[in-house]
């Protein structure tokens, strides 16, 4: 008895769990529930998993489910990529509900409803209709238009077409996601998940291996384990050398190419036979003709089966998962796929990853070494294996598998499994170079891929106007619900009382469908009918018209057209205009965005002499070519058998330019940049003639260095010249300017490099021995070689100043000073910086320590530190030869057009892939950074480690953003370190959503104790791994908000697309402001999704950011334009059109609502219902469109010259409450004086001579008619730019009203009948008339003096002087900020526009303060004081704090020494390290000197300034 009591309490107990197990799920789906269109019709992905691929192989059992469908994981998205918003069966449904996330459209739903019950029918309920159909209608349309140009777009991209492996009868097992809008794709899915399609497959592919291992077992060819593994390449990860020749490799696809060499690869033989068969034609049409008969399908297919495998063409959209593809030179990967052989020598290629980190350098990728044998079609369609791959995540940087061979085994006789590292990977968005084909397996497609996963889906965006009108139709709907309740119980009460006291309007009233006591009910109803224009549903479709002119204007600007590429600047996001005009933060990319990624060689330092270039090159314009004279050499005749045309590893190039030597004495070497002459400088070229002196022996040991201390490409060119291509831009100007010089690298043949020099009759030939490469912590590489001609070997190095003077050899203390001053002019100019050296190696040493470097490179643990112990050993005590200063160019106008945004409030912020230094660089460049700015640099880890962020976010604010009261403010305290003070947060306190506060933090606290060595301010530079574990973290989510609000300048760097998304919606969401970014690749899609505005540069990175933007410009500087006047424009326009809207509405309802007094609250309408119908139609909207589309506050000019008039919108000071209450009260009053004084002046005495009453429709019509003619003159006053668009626009609707009214009276069967014989003779009529305009209008236009006259705002009086001088230049102006004399903006020492910021003009108190809130005066954006910036003579005022180590040292522009750190932390400064003891005591004097000099004049201007103050007093 007890068992079956237990049994039916635990199951009770079961049931209870489960009821509240489904009640949470209930829950926890209705928390979650929301009515945003992007998430009501997301495709939820499936979680990440593990993944099998599987070739030649069937599927296991687990991969179908009881029914026989396949089932995650063993489906994979499919390579379909949409950035469009809808599809065709989704549009319908997700357009309305986003237009019905605006409360007007179902407050006008609502009308439409109560239209069809007979109580409150005004008009038939269709005719009501019309107006929210043809709202939705042509927003539909409008919608529906721009998506359809996204599909254009993704269908260009969806169609590419990529060769894949087909015939032999190869069949892809693994099973695909349907693709959307392909019927063909459909029915695929359809068989394949309810027929069995992939199953029936798998089981007949297993029947099938089990013949062919039957077969082969009576053969005796069984699997034998392989004796002996292929080694890797020798440049693969894990080394290995390779392997002798046995036999001929073909290559895929092309018959004519030469044979391959350098192979060992194990060949399997087939039975196969497949060729075209006698019997078998096949006709022009590509149908198949058999025995006279035409083939069916199926027929066809099997067929085809037995041809041969080939590669044929496929769309990007339908390639899948294990597909086999074909790629060839400069072809785009259409996948993320594994490389199994290539063309090139130890199966490696080269790839360009601009799109995925913004880098245009080549990168080196490899074969998997146990993949190399699938080099031909019948190669691959016999592949037997298995792909095991890790989940699909969104690190760019990791991405691990293995691969599974089911024909070889292991020693222990298991399938032979082979590692997968990224390295081996290629993912979708590179591109192939230099090499001229591969083949590859594809393992992630679609949503899986790296790129893609990083990008996210394309947002609904809504304007920040759009979402400001809410409150305001809110407060109207409010005023609607009030009236609609004062007529409710009035007329409920008035008909009570006048029941039974015979009312004549209480006839009838006995009867059961007219109840007084509910008839209340009914006046509601009645009053949100007839009061329903407070919330004018024609604002919504004008509004769409405007935005949609607003959009043609940036399209039709030729100011931001771009002539080179006959591109237009076009808006693709027609809703976003007014957005434009309110931006704070800017984010953006940097390759391609910011820079051309063309790397300069501008300057270089031997021995000393520092070579700066001619300033007029005698090589400009002549060619496009650079010419380098040779002697010709004498056995040039031998080599006429030279190479190839096209050498992508720069193994022939060698012979193709020996065979070019044959026929002339010059070698070509093409330039960079067409545009760019070539580096030459006569004093270099005079001292390189003279061989025989030392300087021209230094010159030769640099210009060799930089010749031979690569990993540069060669390709010979079809005319014989040839051209560099290297992983690294600034590799490539270094070896382009020695062969400017006259040392010409002519390439690599396996380990033997050869250059001309200019004193030379033959090519140095040197042997290439070791590459030491360049890593972060290393900063540096060196090569060892051999000179052929003598045998000596030699180490070369290139890298960061700091590294290379420290590794010096001693006893160079004057080049140091030397090299050091020349780095100090280069870091002062915002060149890039790097020093070489090298030294002479006995044969001996270099035995001995090629011995040991090989132990460490076989080495199982720890092989990456052991090599670099051994090569640290060499790379020390060498000669330092000089330095090389190289400019990263920059797009045309970047530094003015981040100088104008910076002037205009708007803060930028760089998120970059590259590197730290590299990044630092472009920071001073653009002037992001300026000369006075304080770098503090945050690299780390997670929290709880000895670096972690937090810990260096935390040392940051210690140090120099308010100290530890600070870290007490935060909301999120780290675990353990919980503050029972914790006062309010600085997120709660953020400008965009509180009052403001002013901060406790001092402003000496805030800048640290020496402040005056940085008076700059604070620039902060994080990279991506701290920004990982940052995001993660709450408690250092608010640290680096708090710091980054505090900095003038932000760069992120290292960081993936993911992370600059998370960026972007940290500012977002944690300060509430406007946000736009921009970039040019498909690595910032979700940059420019994540942000409010989207911009997109169509460049030369593909078209991926251009389809996601809802803004496509063509450079960069064109943004300047957009923003500032387009923006400035659009928000102003909108803002004012739709303020003028909702007031003409009040001064309808209100007069209506007026007349409520006298009809005993009946709702009755005072105007014939025509007239308020065509109110919004015809009357008043041509005014209010046409003041949104062509009026101006000021010129365009002006808004360029002074980019400060730009926080005005950025404070969004242009629409608001405040604005929208104003006008309330304006259509308020005139609505008073027009009927009132039409009511108790025309209607109470009679303006008929018979003394006859005068009927309502009589003055009400002369009231409509004086409305119109208010409202459309209330318009025209507001408007700025009186145009001849305007002026007709606020005159059409008065004319074609008093033209209609007369001809509408004439008809018998209207209300107005027989106002033509009274209303218009009248004197009233006519006076009233002009008497209400005038009294209506009169306030707005005194206010409107007044104000201008008195309290003018800076549009105002800028406005008043470009009407008296058109043609004023305020960019001379004295009175403008950041103005000079000569027109130029103020420059600092070194040439460059300086930050500096002024005090004596409210243009720079605007302008200075990034809050749209009045913020305290020199406060920064988080309401801490700021200082301004001041300029400065020397780069050592620049300070460079590294959190992470300690270290604090004098920035240097860019080397290589900013990037990660060393093993080690070195206390001593630069400084410290290449000055000799010597000259340090007289250094430390002379600093003493010049501080005491500085103390003395501020005590000076001080003494001077109380003087200033005391002299003024007396006047006084």
């Amino acid at each position: 008895m007890f068992g079956k009591r237990a049994k039916k309490t635990g199951s009770s107990a079961k049931a209870d769990t489960s009821k509240q197990g489904k009640l949470q799920k209930f829950r926890t789906k209705l928390a979650n529930f929301s009515l945003d269109p992007d998430t009501v019709f997301k495709k939820e992905r499936p979680p990440p998993a593990p993944r099998s691929i599987y070739f030649n192989e069937p599927l296991p059992e687990q991969a179908f489910n009881a029914k026989g469908h396949p089932q995650y994981p063993y489906v994979f998205a499919s390579n379909q990529v949409l950035t469009a918003k809808y599809t065709i069966y989704n549009f319908v449904f997700k357009n309305l509900l986003e237009q019905f996330r605006r409360v007007a459209n179902l407050f006008f739903l609502l009308i439409v409803i109560l239209q069809f019950f007979p109580q409150f029918t005004t008009i038939n309920p269709g005719v009501s209709m019309l107006p929210l159909l043809a709202v939705l209608a042509i927003t539909m349309a409008k919608d529906g238009y721009e998506d359809i140009k996204r599909h254009q777009s993704d269908r260009h991209i969806n169609r590419l077409k990529v060769k894949t492996l087909t015939g032999g009868g190869w069949q892809n097992p693994n099973v695909m996601e349907p693709n959307s809008r392909s019927a063909s794709a459909l029915f695929a899915s359809i068989k394949d998940k309810f027929f069995g399609g992939k199953k029936n497959q798998s089981s007949k592919l297993r029947k099938q291996m089990a013949e062919k291992a039957e077969a082969a077992a009576e053969e005796g060819h069984a699997h034998q384990p392989a004796t002996s593994p292929l080694s890797p390449p020798a440049d693969a990860p894990g080394g290995g050398g390779t392997t002798e020749v046995q036999g001929s490799l073909p290559v895929p696809g092309e018959a004519n190419l030469p044979v391959r060499t350098s192979h060992q690869l194990a060949r399997r033989t087939t039975t196969r036979h497949s060729q075209f068969e006698s019997e078998y034609e096949q006709l022009d049409d590509g149908r198949i003709r058999h025995a006279g008969r035409i083939l069916s399908p199926e027929e066809e297919h099997a067929f085809f089966s037995k041809k041969s495998p080939r590669w044929k063409p496929k769309t990007w959209e339908n390639l899948a998962v294990g597909d086999f593809v074909y790629l060839t030179n400069n072809d785009p990967i259409p996948a993320d796929i594994i490389i199994c052989a290539t063309s090139e020598e130890e199966d490696s290629c080269f790839i360009e990853t601009k799109n995925l980190d913004g880098e245009t350098n080549l990168k080196a990728r490899h074969a998997v070494p146990e993949l190399t044998s699938l080099r031909t079609p019948e190669d691959c369609a016999r592949a037997s294996l298995r792909i095991d791959a890790e989940p699909q995540d969104t690190n760019m940087y990791r991405l691990n598998a293995s691969v599974i061979l089911n024909d070889r085994f292991d020693k222990n006789g298991n399938p032979l499994q082979c590692p997968v590292t990224l390295n081996q990977i290629l993912l979708r968005g590179c591109n192939v170079r230099n090499t001229k084909w591969l083949i590859g397996v594809v393992i992630m497609t679609g949503w899986d891929t790296k790129i893609i996963a990083n990008s996210g889906v394309t947002p609904s965006k809504r304007s920040m106007i759009e979402k400001q009108m809410n409150p305001m139709v809110y407060f109207n709907l409010a005023v609607l619900a009030c009236v609609s309740v004062a007529c409710a119980i009035a007329d409920s009460i008035l008909e009570r009382y006048y029941f039974d006291r015979t009312a004549y309007w209480e006839y009838g009233a006995i009867y059961s469908d007219d109840n007084p006591r509910i008839n209340g009910l009914v006046a509601f109803a009645n009053s949100l009918i007839t009061f329903q224009n407070i919330v004018p549903i024609s604002l919504y479709i004008s509004f769409e018209f405007v935005r949609l002119a607003q959009a043609y204007f940036i399209y039709d600007d030729y100011d931001i057209w771009y002539e080179k590429t006959n591109r237009r600047t076009t808006a693709k996001s027609w809703n976003l205009s007014d957005d434009l005009g309110q931006i704070e933060y800017i984010f953006s990319d940097k390759t391609g965005t910011l820079t051309q990624n063309v790397m300069i060689f501008r300057e270089c330092a031997v021995a000393g002499v520092i070579y700066h270039g001619d300033a007029t090159s005698p090589q400009v314009g002549a060619s496009d070519i650079t010419t380098t004279d040779v002697p010709t050499a004498k056995d040039s005749d031998k080599d006429d058998d030279g190479g190839s045309t096209h050498n992508g590893s720069g193994g022939s190039a060698i012979k193709g330019s020996e065979s070019y030597h044959a026929h002339s004495s010059k070698v070509q070497v093409k330039p960079l940049n067409p545009d760019i002459p070539p580096f030459h400088d006569q004093k270099l070229s005079d001292a390189l003639k003279d061989a025989d002196s030392e300087h021209a022996k230094q010159l030769g040991n640099f210009f060799r260095c930089l010749a031979l201390c690569h990993t540069v490409l060669v390709e010979t060119l079809e005319d014989g010249s040839i051209e560099y291509q290297a992983q690294s831009p600034d590799e490539q100007a270094l070896v382009q300017a020695a062969a400017d010089a006259g040392f010409i690298f002519l390439g690599k043949e396996r380990q033997t490099l050869k250059i001309l020099t200019p004193n030379s009759s033959e090519p140095e030939v040197y042997e290439l021995l070791v590459v030491n490469e360049f890593s972060s912590a290393r900063k540096r590489m060196s090569v060892i070689v051999r000179r052929e001609s003598d045998g000596q070997v030699l180490m070369l190095a290139k890298g960061a100043d700091s590294i290379m003077f420290e590794r010096a050899r001693a006893g160079q203390d004057e080049i140091k000073q030397e090299t050091d001053a020349a780095l100090e002019e280069f870091a002062n100019k915002g060149l890039r910086t790097l020093c070489l050296g090298g030294k002479e190696l006995s044969p001996e040493y270099y035995e001995d320590w090629r011995h040991r470097y090989h132990e460490a490179s076989i080495s199982i643990q720890d092989r990456e530190d052991k090599m670099e112990a051994v090569a640290s050993e060499l790379e020390k005590d060498f000669d330092l030869y000089g330095a090389t200063a190289i400019e990263d160019k920059l797009q045309d106008g970047v530094p003015e057009t981040i100088a104008d945004l910076k002037r205009a409030g708007i803060n930028v912020w760089v998120a970059t892939g590259d590197k730290l230094e590299t990044a630092i660089a472009i920071g001073y460049s653009t002037m992001l950074l300026t000369e006075d700015m304080n770098l503090v640099v945050v690299r780390g880890g997670e929290y709880g480690q000895p670096n972690s962020a937090y810990e260096q976010l935390r040392k940051a604010v210690v140090r120099f953003f308010g100290g530890p009261a600070v870290l007490k403010e935060m909301d999120h305290q780290p675990p353990g370190e919980e503050s029972e003070s914790r006062r309010s947060s600085f997120m709660s306190r953020r400008p965009s959503y509180h009052s403001r506060r002013r901060s406790s933090v001092s402003q000496a606290s805030l800048v640290g104790e020496d402040n005056g060595q940085r008076s700059g301010g604070f620039a902060l530079v994080i990279d991506g791994t701290a920004l990982g574990h940052t995001f993660s973290e709450d408690f250092s989510k608010d640290l680096l908000l708090r710091i980054s609000t505090q900095c003038k300048a932000v760069i992120c760097c290292r960081v993936s697309p993911l992370q600059k998304a998370l960026i972007v919606r940290l500012i977002k969401d944690g300060l509430g402001v406007m946000t736009l970014a921009i970039g040019d690749g498909a690595n910032d899609v979700s940059m420019i999704q994540a942000a409010h505005v989207g911009v997109g540069i169509a460049g030369e990175e593909g078209l991926q950011a251009v389809n996601s933007s809802d803004y496509a410009i063509a450079q960069f500087r064109f943004l300047k334009r957009l923003v500032l006047v387009h923006g400035h424009w659009s928000y102003y326009r909108n803002s004012v059109m739709i303020t003028n809207f909702f007031y003409k509405q009040f001064i309808q309802v209100g007069t209506l609502f007026w007349f409520q007094i006298y009809c005993a609250w009946s709702t009755t309408q005072a105007i014939d219902y025509v007239y308020i119908l065509l109110w919004n139609a015809v009357w008043t909207v041509l005014a209010v469109i046409f003041l949104g589309i062509f009026d101006r506050n000021i010129n365009d000019k002006v808004l360029m010259q002074v980019p400060e008039l730009y926080h005005q919108p950025r404070k969004r000071a242009y629409f608001g409450p405040k604005p929208f209450l104003i006008y309330f009260v304006d259509g308020i009053y005139q609505s008073v004086v027009l009927f009132f004084f039409f009511a108790y002046s025309y209607n109470t005495t009679t303006a008929r001579n018979d003394g006859y009453d005068i009927n309502l429709y009589e003055w009400s019509t002369g009231m409509a008619i004086a409305s119109v003619l208010v409202a459309n003159l209330f318009v025209g006053i507001n408007a700025r730019a009186w145009t001849w668009f305007i002026f007709v626009g606020v005159w059409a609707g008065t004319v074609v009203m008093f033209c209609f009214a007369p001809i509408y009276a004439a008809f018998t069967s209207t209300y107005s009948y027989g106002n033509n014989h009274f209303l218009y003779p009248s004197i009233q009529f006519w006076v009233l008339g002009f008497l209400t305009c005038c009294l209506a209008l009169l306030p707005r236009i005194l206010v409107k003096c007044f104000r201008q006259s008195y309290y003018p705002t800076d549009v105002d009086i800028l406005r008043y002087v470009d009407k008296k001088d058109n043609d004023h230049d305020f960019t001379r102006d004295p009175a403008i900020p950041h103005a000079h004399a000569d027109g130029a903006v103020y420059a600092d020492a070194a040439g460059r526009p300086s930050m500096k910021h002024h005090t004596f003009s409210p243009l720079v108190r605007a302008a200075t303060s990034t809050s749209r809130f009045d913020a305290a005066e020199g406060s920064a954006p988080g309401g801490v004081p700021m200082h301004d910036l001041r300029q400065t003579a020397s780069r050592a005022s620049s300070t460079h704090y590294d959190m992470l180590t300690g270290e604090q040292r004098p920035n240097r522009g860019y080397t290589f020494s900013a990037n990660e750190p060393s093993g080690g932390l070195h206390k001593k400064s630069v400084k410290d390290r290449l000055v000799p003891d010597v000259f340090k005591r007289s250094m430390r004097k002379r600093d003493q000197r010049k501080r005491l000099t500085m103390i003395h004049q501020e005590e000076d201007g001080e003494e001077h300034k109380a003087a200033a103050q005391n002299i003024g007093a007396s006047q006084n």
